[in-house]
């Protein structure tokens, strides 16, 4: 219940109220600071300034006082407890309006920090919606559907085309092509054989399997990948107050000045006084409102940047680590070349026959062909016998004339030679980790057909100007050595760490953490969420990466465009530099405010206004960083 009450007080409409009411009390205590008379209140039978020690005060002495009781050692003093004794010390002598404006420039502090800090936590829950629920076991000759859980390691469960794996396992019988991209973040189907392991939550494409459960509940992989989000989370610190780092001497100063100050002066007022122009509610806005600012700037370039201490951070890393498939990639496949073996067949009738073989194909890498001949509007003839073997290719007759389209193992099995020129050009293919599709025509090999993840234009540039920012760039990634090899040459990214699944993405960013490293991670597949939560900082493709991996992130790119990676490292340092000037600006003010009360120049009213100025002043440094240029 007192929970509940202090969050209802703390929150914005109560704020505003607070607000409201201080402004009620301000013009009046102007004139009867400033105009000699004594004013007395028409409209309110007190003074309103109680409103806003309620409202925004209670809050703060209840954050005061749990500190006190939970905090361990130093950390118990706080800026809260500061501002709480010098609210009661305000209204001990009477001074309501210094009370009131000391607590109320601390809630607004504490709005600005909650709106830049909090985090959405949506991506943990889509995460384990994922998790299969049931499976298909197989006993005495009978399939039986159970609950996931009742799965035991040993069971013997089928999995039918387009069903989610419910354990991870060995396939005992059949054969299939596995989409297990939210495991590895391969772009490709991986075609799965006898004796083969799949993971628990990838899907199974085409043919039915029956595999042996090997890991089941918990130690599943996909549980595994779950459980590494759920721990990275709890690491995740929100981002502390600068006024709590030094509150442990701020406290203890202030009080020992002001104590100081009524033993020479023999003045109470002057000693409040100190007391409220040392609160360091400068302090406190100095981080929040520079960060909106530059979160503002941010969201106008199309960055959403979930919190300031991912902002703070992003200008001390030194290492960006990219995953490829649909990062420095656009995950989406392409016919990349198209290579005749028979010089009767030229480029554009390979692809008409290939296309046409495989118009009924539900393969990816026979849809990318298909796709491809419509773009270039190459004829297609629809087939008039067709059969898919699963994991391997697809025979159909076409015009009379008998096809073959797969893999090399597929052709060799239908009685088709490879030869030497041919075995050059697929190990060609395979060096650029291109996917290839043999064409053969009545046991012929006609030629080949090979796709490719399509890179990023700018992703050379991108990994260029990060160099010359001092910043180190590796690739993490699930795909083969061969194609991160040949991807990480294409961009100029000289450390490749290939074949990865999420929890060796991990263990490869805390490596690079133990070697002293700032790592920022870059990513957009589910796969991706784990090593996204362990970088210092994160960094999801927005429009086209997965609900999980955005929510994992602290910086999503709405646009896809790698190349605000730079813009973000220049703006973070800028809001870094802006915080820390705000702070010094705002500790000369009070140091300057702490003479003068000591003078008795100022009294707890003038003294509220002129740290009241100071909040404003260091309120306008931070918001110009909305408008600055940083590209």
């Amino acid at each position: 219940m007192i929970k509940k009450i202090n969050n209802f007080l703390a929150g914005l409409p109560m704020t505003i109220v607070a607000g409201v009411f201080l402004l009620f009390d301000l013009v009046p205590h102007l004139m009867g600071e400033f105009g000699g008379t004594e004013f007395h209140f028409a409209f309110f039978p007190f003074d309103p300034a109680w409103v806003t020690i309620v409202i925004s005060g209670i809050p703060l002495l209840y954050l005061a006082i749990w500190r006190v009781i939970y905090n361990p050692g130093i950390s118990k003093i706080s800026s809260a407890l500061l501002i709480c004794i010098a609210m009661f010390a305000a209204i001990a002598i009477g001074d309501l309006f210094a009370a009131g404006e000391v607590v109320f420039i601390m809630a607004i502090g504490a709005l600005l920090e909650e709106a830049t800090t909090k985090r959405a936590k949506k991506g943990l829950k889509k995460l384990i919606s994922l998790a299969p629920t049931k499976g298909r076991r197989l006993k005495d000759g009978k399939e039986e559907l159970i609950p996931a859980e009742e799965i035991q390691q040993g069971d013997i469960l089928r999995i039918l085309p387009g069903e989610t794996i419910p354990v991870d396992g060995i396939i005992v019988n059949g054969e299939t092509s596995v989409d297990q991209s939210i495991m590895t973040g391969e772009s490709l189907p991986v075609d799965k054989g006898i004796g083969e392991e799949v993971f628990c939550g990838t899907i199974n494409c085409f043919g039915s399997i029956d595999i042996a459960a090997t890991k089941v509940g918990e130690n599943s992989s996909l549980q595994k990948l779950i459980r590494m989000v759920q721990e990275a989370e709890n690491k995740q610190a929100p981002m502390q107050r600068i006024a709590d780092r030094v509150a442990s001497w701020l406290v203890p100063v202030a009080l020992l000045i002001a104590v100081l100050a009524y033993v020479f002066t023999r003045n109470i007022v002057t000693a409040v006084t100190v007391l409220v122009v040392f609160c360091p509610c400068a302090l406190v806005l100095a981080t929040p409102t520079a960060i909106m600012a530059a979160i503002g700037q941010a969201t106008k370039h199309g960055v959403i940047i979930k919190s300031g201490e991912a902002l703070e951070k992003m200008g001390k890393v030194d290492t960006i680590a990219f995953d490829k498939t649909g990062t420095l990639t656009y995950g989406r496949l392409d016919v990349s070349d198209i290579l005749p073996f028979d010089e009767t067949v030229s480029e554009m009738s390979l692809l008409s026959l290939a296309a046409s073989a495989e118009l009924k194909s539900e393969h990816p890498l026979g849809k990318a062909i298909v796709a491809c001949a419509k773009a270039q509007h190459v004829p297609l003839v629809e087939s008039t016998s067709f059969k898919m073997t699963t994991g391997k290719g697809i025979y159909a007759e076409v015009q009379n004339r008998r096809l073959l389209c797969g893999n090399e193992k597929f052709l060799t099995e239908n009685g088709v030679s490879i030869g030497a020129k041919i075995q050059s050009a697929l190990e060609q293919l395979r060096t650029q980790g291109k996917a290839s599709i043999l064409v053969a025509d009545q046991n012929q090999c006609i030629g080949v057909i090979a796709l490719s993840d399509v890179l990023r234009p700018e992703a050379k540039n991108i990994v260029s100007r990060l160099s010359a920012m001092h910043t180190c760039t590796v690739l993490l990634t699930g795909d083969h050595k061969r194609t991160a090899d040949y991807f990480a040459n294409q961009v100029g990214i000289s450390e490749v760490r290939a074949e990865l699944l999420p929890e060796e993405k991990v263990r490869s960013i805390e490596t690079l953490q133990a070697e002293g490293r700032k790592v920022c991670m870059i990513g957009d597949g589910v796969n991706d969420a784990p090593a996204l939560k362990a970088a210092d900082v994160s960094v999801a493709m927005g429009s086209m990466g997965s609900d999980i991996a955005v929510d994992a992130a602290d910086v999503a790119l709405i646009s896809d465009d790698i190349s605000k990676l730079p813009y973000l490292k220049r703006l973070s340092n800028a809001t870094v530099k802006t915080i820390k000037l705000s702070i010094a600006l705002s500790m000369c003010i009070n140091f300057v405010a702490i003479i003068l009360s000591l003078m008795e120049m100022l009294t707890p009213t003038t003294g509220a206004l002129v740290h009241n100025a100071g909040s404003c002043f260091v309120v306008l440094i931070a918001a110009l960083l909305y408008d600055r240029k940083f590209e």
